[in-house]
């Protein structure tokens, strides 16, 4: 499963579907590519590069993948890593990608899109994540989480499902955080009096970016408790939001008490207490 050469990196690579890229409107409607999409397929291969290597690790590992993507929306992403990677196993190999949605008309969308393309490895349920922790049409152990610009908390059920179901991998883009923001707000005026840090997030527009920031430092030491190698970078170009944080983790085994105590000490400084339950619960 090897990446082409660097010049042809973000040219459509062979065999990909191109009925696929033009529902993704990748590829315009007579099948030609424009500035916009060249930059949209750059977007694609930039954040499939970095998929790629788990894929053929748990690959060669267990003969066989399993990859579930959370708040899947259109699906995008599932499709783009079908036909990438899992076409090319063939129409038996019993890898699978379940994208799981809330929203009744885009399962029924990714369904029809999947079964006109013969993307049979493909499965689209419509459940919460909560739900689909306990779903029997889930496998038991999942392989890879994804989850591309879940909002809020809905990035924190993924992880909770990751965590759940021993993912090996996890490939996290976090989107519009609200929940801690909003519980420093609660707590500020006690904690401005205690606690100099608070300086941090006195103001309303730091209160929400430091929010946004100590979220995903959060997510990290959580992971990182749970014995996940935590890898942090960024996604160049995408403009789904100014910040595009990209989490990738692997699970190495254990349990990290350095990272459990920091995230504590963390939640107590900062006045989120309440938060604990969620960050230290699996």
């Amino acid at each position: 499963m090897k990446s082409n050469s660097p010049q042809e990196k973000h040219e459509i690579r062979p065999g990909q579907s191109l009925e696929l890229l033009k529902e993704l409107h990748i590829l315009t409607r007579d099948g030609k590519l424009n500035q916009d999409s060249r930059r949209k397929l750059k977007q694609v291969y930039h954040l499939y590069q970095f998929i790629e290597p788990l894929l053929n690790t748990v690959l060669q590992e267990r003969g066989q993948l399993s990859l579930v993507d959370h708040g899947a929306g259109k699906s995008y992403l599932g499709f783009i890593l079908f036909d990438l990677f899992f076409k090319a196993l063939g129409t038996d190999h019993p890898s699978r990608i379940y994208g799981i949605e809330t929203r009744d008309e885009l399962v029924a969308r990714s369904r029809e899109l999947a079964q006109r393309l013969g993307f049979a490895g493909m499965e689209f349920l419509n459940l919460s994540v909560a739900e689909s922790t306990q779903s029997v049409a889930l496998p038991a152990q999942i392989d890879i989480v994804t989850a591309l610009h879940a909002c809020n908390t809905a990035t924190d059920d993924a992880i909770d499902f990751a965590l759940k179901k021993k993912a090996k991998f996890m490939v996290l883009v976090p989107c519009c955080q609200a929940e801690v923001a909003a519980e420093l707000r609660k707590t500020k005026s006690d904690a401005v009096r205690g606690n100099a840090l608070s300086e941090l997030w006195r103001h309303p527009i730091h209160t929400r970016e430091f929010g946004s920031q100590i979220t995903n430092v959060l997510r990290c030491l959580q992971l990182e408790s749970h014995g996940y190698q935590v890898r942090v970078t960024e996604l160049v170009g995408w403009e789904h939001s100014m910040k595009n944080e990209l989490i990738i983790a692997e699970y190495k085994g254990g349990k990290n008490t350095k990272s459990a105590q920091r995230l504590h000490e963390i939640l107590n400084s900062t006045g989120l207490q309440s938060l604990e339950r969620r960050f230290f619960t699996v």
